[in-house]
């Protein structure tokens, strides 16, 4: 049986003796090299491009995202990167507007990466698509979770692949919780973003599996500072648990005007209740929600600890601000290294990155999940419902809503 707690070290190791395998096969089988003096190691560098906020609004997401990026490949680089080539990450800043992401992801493009690890936002991500997918270029999409994103091209033809849960698990999982809890009449609050909207069709679709209706939608842009009138509207409905769907601040808006109006009603949602921005903007009226999660910030197994404790030491800090993006970049970067040693010619282009990705050969022991074919030519999806746990903030926090859901913690799920 595989020790399903491989601490990172001891993954490393495995993948040195792995490197070193494969280097020897692919020289033996490639021809001698010409004589010429030493290629400088930035020339010889394989791209990676990695893009997500990494100032603005939706920063406190991307750069945990970017730092669990950079923690992998410096671990992979450390080891002898691809056949002793290092990974060199190409690292651009959407700022959390589409139009800005659209313009960093043809710099990436032109920088030649071979593959990408990006987007936080779903609105950004969704305007950026058709340049990865026309230019054969792999995108690995570490956060950003609109259900669209990875069902906008048919699976056999896709480049965009996943290792965040999609709203559509999200929404789902969440309904049946309140709805085993006694809460089912359901206010939504959801923004205008494409984020807002898609998780808006989400949850009232999950809602209709369950032969119900929300008794009220607010819908709101961002930026929003006053919530009171649509809060007292829902209140009137009969609402008996808020789902908010927005990535930002007004999460905590929500949450603090049902507070000043005394309105003892639990908010749950999607995994943006666990970001900075609602914890310290709501401070105590924060506390008790629930949202999906895929990583909570416990060191239950080996594997979790060693990434926690890693992440703690290279980017001095006490805890991660939103450790999801962390866990989720740490994971899709060596996702994406292993496709390359799946390109046994070593010649590394989008197609060949495309077809590794569907037929990884080797587990990948993660700490978000055990990645064993989280891909395939249909499925660009890694995450399954049956990974999702319930988080609920507890004195600033985010923990385990359920005991038991601690101790299944100990294991890491694999894909269903």
């Amino acid at each position: 049986m595989v020790n399903k707690s491989l601490s990172t070290a001891a993954f490393l190791t495995g993948l040195c003796g792995w490197l070193a395998c494969t280097q020897a096969v692919a020289q033996s089988a490639a021809p001698a090299p010409a004589p010429g003096p030493t290629p400088v190691v930035a020339a010889n560098a394989i791209k990676i491009g990695v893009i997500c906020p990494f100032s603005g609004p939706s920063a406190d997401f991307g750069i945990p995202m970017l730092n669990g990026v950079k923690q992998a490949v410096d671990e992979i680089n450390s080891v002898g990167g691809y056949l002793g080539r290092p990974i060199q990450l190409v690292i651009k800043d959407d700022q959390g507007n589409p139009d800005v992401g659209l313009k960093m992801s043809q710099e990436l493009l032109n920088e030649k990466v071979v593959a990408t690890v990006g987007f936080c936002n779903t609105g950004v991500a969704a305007k950026s698509l058709e340049l990865f997918q026309t230019s054969k270029t792999p995108l690995i999409i570490p956060v950003a979770t609109g259900t669209p994103l990875t069902a906008k091209y048919p699976g056999p033809e896709s480049y965009i692949f996943r290792t965040s849960a999609k709203d559509a698990i999200q929404a789902p999982f969440v309904i049946d919780d309140i709805i085993k809890r006694g809460w089912t009449k359901v206010a939504i609050f959801a923004d205008t973003t494409g984020y807002g909207a898609g998780g808006l069709v989400d949850v009232e679709s999950a809602l209709a599996a369950r032969q119900l209706k929300p008794v009220h939608v607010a819908r709101f842009a961002l930026g929003v500072t006053n919530l009171e009138e649509e809060l007292k509207a829902a209140k009137a409905a009969g609402a008996n648990v808020i789902f908010s769907y927005t990535v930002g601040y007004e999460n905590a808006v929500i949450a603090k005007g049902r507070k000043a109006l005394g309105w003892a009603v639990p908010q749950v949602g999607a995994w943006p209740l666990s970001f900075t921005f609602f914890l310290d903007g709501a401070k105590e009226a924060a506390d008790g929600a629930l949202m999906a999660q895929t990583f909570i910030a416990e060191p239950s197994n080996e594997r979790r600890a060693s990434f926690l404790v890693s992440y703690a030491r290279r980017n001095k800090v006490k805890k991660i601000p939103v450790p999801m993006a962390a866990a989720q970049g740490y994971d899709a970067a060596y996702l994406l290294v292993y496709s390359l040693f799946g390109i046994r010619s070593g010649n590394i282009t989008g197609p060949a990155i495309k077809a590794s990705l569907e037929n990884l050969q080797r587990v990948y022991y993660g700490v978000v999940a055990t990645y064993e074919h989280p891909f395939s030519l249909q499925d660009k999806d890694a995450i399954t419902a049956n990974m999702l746990v319930m988080g609920m903030v507890k004195n600033g926090a985010i923990t385990f809503a359920y005991p038991e859901d601690a101790k299944r913690n100990l294991f890491v799920k694999r894909k269903q």
